[in-house]
């Protein structure tokens, strides 16, 4: 049994007054990109300089307006990383640098030296101000910690004095959660207030999201996570999160794949396959009944013309961040009927009849339990085997057909079919009313075939003079009962019904 006992509850806030959780996020906050620090000191391996400026260009892109760019007291690579956006004037004009430093002159000295040059710079000074860490790691009292900030702070304002460019002083209490709230600070109105959520309980972006909700101005946070332990807030979780809600989340990040692309190979961290928005298969249905909802979903968008996204299991529309919609649907052996026919049509423009949606998913629900997932080409081609190309033992090879509407008879289509059996040459001439239902007889007086079309139905296959058609035949054996599909193909929809008719005898 775990011991559970040895951990203590976090203590509970009474305050009965507490109006923020009915508030709603309305406006993005201000975003702070710390990539280049705290997501580079996380890093196996950390950036080299050019790797930091081709992140750096990645951030200034995506419209980050304040980005940290490293700790320039603590090493050379973070100094002279610096010093490069400011000698090859990288840094444009709207972009605030903020660099962070303890509370100690002589870091603070360096660090205003490789500020040298740049317009604005926020520097951030930091100590931890938790009851665990005064007590185990620094062994001071409440005012000894607080003595160290306002020491920081006035050796910031003293280097500022002599600074030719604007500084803003950032301080943040570390571990602030673990502070009490009686030493915690409260002049809210003279402040800017900036939150700085880790995931290590799993919670960093519902600790953002409230945080907004109570009346924070600012977030920072990485890309993708990426930071100390389980990572910093993930800032493209949030704004997406916005997006969905129809808040502009004041970031370009409509190309998430070209951000994957770059975060990847200059963190050498893969994302995630379920990672929010970013994934690979987080717009992916395995499920038979999503791959269901998600068809329905898409059909009515189109068909009602909305300009309101509403998918089920979609909390965006792929498209609008770069994805595309023919990862949605994948199908394994949990997959249903929908899944199967979502593809057949997204991908191949076959609208298979609803009836014989379970038929063709059977069909592939055999080949995933032998071999897990079954790609679309592979749907494509079982389609092909099962159906358009079943030719054998009875191979339809030649049609023409006479109007009789003149005669004295009752059927007014006369049918000449050529065919082979076996290989071998046959015709029969049958009437009817109409080219399905006398073809339908000509079988039973030639060979005795004792069918009924339950079903037709008919599409274009594309679009244009050139566009080809699809006809689907839904036929009973009366003898046996066995009720099977025909599939045809052809730029004559007359001909494309006989290949379908031919297509399920050979399926009987």
């Amino acid at each position: 049994m775990m011991n559970f006992k040895k951990y203590k509850r976090v203590p509970a806030v009474n305050f009965s007054e507490r109006e923020w959780p009915n508030r709603q996020i309305e406006k993005a906050p201000i975003w702070c990109s710390v990539d280049l620090r705290d997501g580079n000191q996380a890093l196996i391996e950390p950036m080299v300089v050019e790797e930091k400026i081709e992140y750096f260009d990645l951030l200034v892109k995506l419209g980050f307006k304040e980005i940290e760019v490293g700790f320039p007291s603590a090493s050379q690579i973070e100094y002279d990383f610096l010093r490069q956006l400011v000698d090859r004037k990288l840094i444009p004009d709207d972009v605030t640098i903020q660099v962070l430093v303890q509370c100690r002159e002589h870091l603070l000295k360096r660090t205003f030296e490789a500020l040298e040059g740049v317009k604005t710079a926020i520097v951030h000074i930091y100590n931890s101000t938790s009851t665990l860490q005064r007590d185990v790691v620094f062994n001071m009292s409440r005012e000894e910690i607080k003595q160290i900030a306002v020491e920081g702070t006035k050796l910031v304002k003293e280097y500022a004095k002599e600074f030719p460019g604007k500084v803003v002083l950032q301080y943040s209490p570390e571990s602030f959660t673990g502070t009490e709230l009686d030493f915690a600070f409260k002049n809210r109105d003279s402040i800017i207030l900036s939150v700085h959520p880790h995931n290590d309980r799993g919670t960093g972006v519902a600790s953002a999201e409230l945080s907004l909700m109570a009346g924070a101005d600012r977030i920072e946070g990485t890309l993708f996570g990426n930071g100390e332990r389980t990572g910093n807030v993930d800032i493209l979780n949030i704004a997406f999160n916005m997006f969905s809600q129809g808040i502009n989340p004041e970031l370009n990040i409509e190309n998430i794949n070209e951000i994957i692309e770059v975060y990847e190979r200059c963190c050498k961290i893969p994302v995630h396959v379920r990672h929010p928005y970013a994934g690979k298969l987080v717009f992916t249905a395995f499920s038979g009944s999503h791959q269901d909802a998600i068809n329905k979903g898409v059909k009515a968008l189109m068909e009602r013309k909305s300009s309101i996204w509403e998918v089920p299991y979609l909390p965006i529309d792929p498209a609008d961040i770069g994805r595309k919609y023919e990862p949605i649907v994948r199908i394994n052996s949990q997959s249903g009927k929908g899944g199967v026919a979502f593809i057949m049509e997204t991908y191949y423009g076959y609208k298979l009849p609803k009836a014989m949606h379970k038929e063709f998913a059977d069909i592939i629900q055999k080949i995933s339990e032998k071999q897990g997932e079954v790609a679309p080409e592979q749907i494509m081609d079982e389609f092909k085997i099962t159906y358009l190309e079943k030719k054998e033992p009875l191979h339809f090879r030649k049609c023409k057909f006479e109007d009789l509407s003149d005669s004295d008879m009752s059927y007014d289509t006369l049918a000449k079919i050529v065919y082979t059996d076996n290989g071998v040459e046959k015709t029969f001439e049958a009437t009817g009313n109409g080219p399905i239902d006398a073809v339908q007889n000509g079988l039973h007086q030639e060979m005795n075939l004792d069918v009924k079309v339950l079903d037709y139905s008919e599409h274009a296959l594309g679009e244009g003079a050139n566009a080809q058609a699809a006809a689907y035949i839904h036929l009973l054996d009366r003898k046996t009962g066995k009720t099977v599909f025909g599939v045809g193909v052809s730029s004559n929809i007359t001909r494309a019904s006989i290949r379908a008719i031919f297509s399920a005898l050979n399926r009987l």
